[in-house]
């Protein structure tokens, strides 16, 4: 589905971005991986390896500028192209708003929306030449309703649609077509730390009964990188079980 194609996926190293990147491998993609350290990767390096696809494997920080255009300038020197781009990098720093650090803010803020405006502008030079290509930008649900404790990473995530959707009018033209998507409750190292009650309190609110999976969500990833969404731009997809309407 995506032959021919060079992926380049922040936050690939667990969870979601991994997932993503090994959906990508499996339909043929060719991947550039980022992570804050490179040994982070090298589980998802022993996946992808497994489809005999070319791939790039990055270090550094995706809310650092420099970095954000060296990332850039090694894939293109690496694939001569790129086509798909997933802003997936995202941290937490939870607290109620009267005991938040501002440094607490700032740096959700910067890894969360920042690092997808500057990797976005980056590429974006490159799919504005080739006429064509795709940015998926991994928001959250609680970018859509809010969530307490969370007034910085619920900023973070609406600042993405925000931006997917000011990306998607200025980059129509050029046959790039920009989405989001906003995963719900998912399986994935943060809700394996949970105690039992409250995964069964998170169930009962999900009307399909269950935690969403990392492939839940690289399913849908996989859709808007594909040409199967040639027509979609501008979208945010909700993928939560229905938790959120």
């Amino acid at each position: 589905m995506l032959s021919g194609k060079v992926a380049f996926v922040t936050g690939a190293s667990r969870g979601i971005g991994k997932a993503i990147a090994i959906k990508f491998a499996e339909n043929n993609a060719q991947l550039a991986l980022v992570a804050t350290k490179i040994e982070n990767l090298k589980n998802v390096e022993n996946e992808i390896k497994k489809y005999n696809v070319e791939y790039l494997l990055l270090e550094g920080d995706v809310s650092n500028e420099n970095d954000a255009k060296r990332f850039v300038k090694e894939t293109i020197d690496k694939f001569g192209k790129i086509n798909i781009l997933v802003n997936n990098a995202g941290i937490t720093r939870d607290n109620l708003i009267l005991r938040m650090k501002t440094e607490d803010w700032d740096k959700v803020l910067e890894v969360n929306l920042k690092s997808a405006f500057l990797l976005s502008k980056a590429f974006a030079r490159y799919l504005i030449k080739q006429k064509s290509g795709k940015i998926i930008n991994i928001s959250s649900i609680v970018g859509l309703m809010g969530n307490p404790g969370q007034a910085n990473y619920s900023s973070s995530k609406a600042g993405l649609i925000g931006l997917t959707k000011s990306l998607a009018k200025e980059l129509g033209a050029r046959n790039i077509q920009v989405n989001a998507i906003a995963p719900g409750f998912i399986q994935t190292e943060m809700t394996q730390d949970l105690e039992g009650k409250v995964i069964e309190n998170m169930k009962s609110a999900i009307p399909l009964g269950r935690l969403g999976t990392t492939e839940d969500v690289a399913n849908v990833a996989l859709f808007l990188a594909s040409s199967l969404s040639d027509y979609v731009t501008g979208t945010v997809l909700n993928v939560s079980g229905g938790l959120y309407m």
